[in-house]
């Protein structure tokens, strides 16, 4: 908790300084969605004043050494109450022998086990838009949350902190990237999770835009400590500016990650 506060008044530090750069975006015409479930690092963009977005995914975990994981429906539900903020709820179940990575989750244990584990719970929280790109400037935004557990072993609600930013380019190329500081808990195990993530988008053409990402999910004072490092490209399609459907692929790039994940969704803004 002390690592998340330092990491919360650093943030409010940087939106103190940054705060004459801020400014609400005036849009001129109509702009594409950019959902939050396209790839690990979510958009630095918020849906806008009066605006709502559904996003929903499957998610396949071949885990290493105990059974796979399936993640779903990834609900979340986004609603702006100012051009730049937005309320957010969602909700996700989990079954398999692992938490999902993609949820920033990590193994419960690192050997294997033929015990199956159930988890689902809801989330609730704001993301906020720190700063438009202003040449060198990035574009940036903080998005708070709360995990609360349904069901499963786990019972103690989570939180996390994370701070995305980036830049779009002249060829509408965009790089964004992310640091996510969240709780963990398992049993009488208290410890942080750390989840830096990169990623660069790419369009093809005016509906076909792709991906490659890297993310690392990091424990830090868990009695048994977890590294995960992965490399992920993705695709999406715009079937028209408020309707989107995306896919994106992983590959584990240390033993203790998974050997693969696949992911699968769609985002309608109204």
């Amino acid at each position: 908790m002390f690592c998340f506060l330092r990491f919360a008044g650093l943030l409010f530090f940087v939106f103190i300084i940054w705060s004459p750069v801020i400014s609400i975006a005036q849009e001129t015409e109509e702009s594409e969605i950019e959902t939050d479930r396209d790839s690990f690092t979510p958009s630095t963009n918020v849906v806008g004043q009066g605006r709502s977005v559904f996003e929903t995914s499957y998610s396949f975990i071949d885990n290493r050494n105990v059974r796979e994981t399936h993640s779903l429906p990834e609900l979340l539900f986004r609603y702006g109450i100012g051009e730049n903020m937005e309320l957010r709820l969602g909700a996700n179940y989990e079954i398999g022998g692992a938490g999902s990575p993609i949820s920033a989750n990590v193994p419960k244990s690192l050997e294997s086990t033929p015990e199956l584990e159930e988890e689902s719970r809801v989330f609730y929280g704001t993301k906020l838009l720190l700063s438009d790109q202003a040449e060198w400037l990035p574009q940036s935004s903080f998005i708070l949350q709360g995990y609360t557990p349904t069901s499963g072993e786990v019972t103690a609600t989570s939180f996390s902190a994370n701070y995305v930013f980036g830049w779009e380019f002249q060829n509408s190329m965009v790089w964004d990237s992310a640091m996510r500081y969240s709780t963990g808990n398992l049993e009488e195990d208290n410890f942080n999770v750390w989840s830096p993530s990169t990623v660069i988008k790419m369009p093809l053409g005016e509906k076909w835009k792709i991906h490659a990402e890297y993310f690392g999910v990091f424990s830090e004072g868990r009695e048994e400590e977890s590294t995960q490092h992965f490399f992920s490209p993705g695709i999406h399609y715009l079937i028209s500016s408020n309707f989107e459907l995306g896919t994106r692929v992983g590959w584990g790039l240390n033993e203790q990650s998974p050997d693969f994940f696949s992911n699968i969704g769609l985002g309608i803004r109204f």
